[in-house]
């Protein structure tokens, strides 16, 4: 009987840790308790899971959110939003916990939650940096070492850049990061800041090859980056009209290309795209970066929309499996759109499943086994992200048995574009930039 009533009394606790969320700062502890909160009351809709440890030993925690929360579900997209990368930088942090409470709270009421839930897998990271956020001790609007891990490093200058060598010694966190997008096939993120208002797409770094020369680092998908900077701008209270934070930096449509507003190296968003194959922007939420708690409804009030309108866009484009004659799945089959070859080529994961964002169009989608010939389909995409489902196209090797697998051929952390540069160099001026792309990725293969 002890037993059972301590067992109810935990159960209440939950409850009430799950309902009683209100606006304010929560530190590393109540925090925990809130998810963990979460998870007990909504068990066959979340999954809470450490994915790392902080320098001083605190729980990098992520909530997962969906029908199938425990596990990659194919043809299930994965999404991601993370906050707090700067431990002074708060707004993030608090919104994601109410993003929590919205959607758990929400399922099987709202319609158009439902869906998103029953069709994508959410992961939630509220603080990337807990030792920064329990350092900043005196709340301030412009800076304070609580930007900084324990160690004093900055960590959106701390991953491998695909511009030039990152000198700077990988900590903790970084790695828990890097190590969870490995293990996960996520296709769309976005990484909450603060002491700005604008949506920043990648690149956040570039040379002449990306345009840098021209005051702008433009990807392959630059036109998906700007779509997706906007769908989150327009949808925000206020963020659209671009006036930034003072009269001397403005912003057109709220959005920019991170090189153009300024040069940042071993940022995280590049590091998705490049070798992550998940699609990052930066969202700057508040001018102020730790404004007081007494704020906090209406930053949540201003983000709530954009926050569901972004994580829809995850289902864009296309997604598919790639299988042998056996219907078996290919594994590290490269999968690309024709005229978007990315410096490090974007592969099946081991169900064979490719995801690629595109805006509705016509597309060739080329699918290549290592070995054998390509395969090139035209697809019509439409904007599926109201039916929740990316159009499926899948890729039938009829020559590929099940003893036959695709080699890995592993893209090194090196300064990828720094190499495509000086091959571009060595070839003539005049050479299409997408030429020697293509002659780099044989090179990687």
């Amino acid at each position: 009987m002890r037993a059972a009533r301590g067992a109810v009394g935990i159960l209440i606790l939950c409850l009430v840790s799950a309902a009683a969320l209100d606006f304010r700062y929560h530190h590393s502890e109540e925090l925990e308790q809130y998810l963990k909160g979460v998870h007990a009351t909504y068990p066959a809709l979340t999954h809470l899971h450490s994915i790392g440890r902080s320098v001083e030993g605190r729980d990098l925690w992520v909530l997962v959110l969906g029908r199938f929360p425990t596990h990659h579900k194919i043809g299930i997209p994965e999404f991601k939003y993370v906050a707090n990368m700067h431990g002074d930088e708060t707004v993030g942090r608090e919104i994601l916990l109410h993003l929590i409470d919205l959607l758990v709270t929400s399922y099987g009421r709202d319609p158009v939650i439902t869906r998103l839930l029953n069709n994508t897998r959410i992961h939630i990271m509220p603080t990337m940096n807990p030792d920064g956020f329990e350092a900043t001790k005196v709340p301030d609007c412009y800076y304070t070492r609580g930007r900084y891990n324990k160690n004093g490093e900055d960590l959106n200058r701390n991953f491998p850049d695909a511009f030039e060598n990152n000198s700077a010694s990988i900590q903790p966190e970084t790695r828990a990061v890097m190590d969870w997008i490995k293990n996960e096939t996520f296709v769309l993120s976005a990484n909450l800041h603060g002491g700005a208002l604008v949506a920043s797409y990648t690149f956040d770094n570039g040379n002449p090859v990306t345009g840098s020369l021209k005051g702008y680092s433009r990807s392959p998908d630059d036109d998906v980056f700007i779509h997706l900077a906007r769908t989150y701008s327009s949808n925000h209270a206020s963020m659209y009209k671009g006036t930034g934070c003072d009269n001397r930096q403005t912003f057109p449509e709220g959005i920019t290309n991170g090189y153009s507003w300024y040069q940042l190296e071993g940022g995280m968003q590049d590091y998705n795209y490049v070798w992550g194959q998940c699609f990052e922007i930066t969202l700057e939420l508040s001018c102020c970066k730790y404004p007081p708690a007494e704020q906090l409804e209406k930053f949540w009030r201003d983000n709530k929309v954009a926050l569901i309108e972004y994580i829809k866009q995850v289902h864009l484009g296309v997604k598919g499996q790639v299988t042998d004659k056996n219907g078996n799945p290919i594994p590290n089959a490269i999968v690309e759109a024709k005229g978007r070859p990315h410096v490090c080529p974007y592969r099946t994961n081991e169900q064979g499943e490719y995801f690629l964002l595109l805006l509705p169009g016509t597309y060739v989608i080329n699918a290549t086994v290592p070995g054998f010939k390509s395969m090139l389909k035209t697809v019509e995409i439409p904007d599926n992200t109201g039916n929740f489902s990316a159009l499926k196209q899948d890729f039938s090797f009829p020559e590929v048995s099940d003893q036959i697998r695709s080699k890995v051929a592993s893209c090194p952390k090196i300064p990828l574009y720094q190499e495509l540069a000086r091959a571009s160099a060595a070839v003539k001026p005049t050479v299409n930039i997408l030429v020697v792309m293509t002659a780099m990725l044989v090179i990687f293969k």
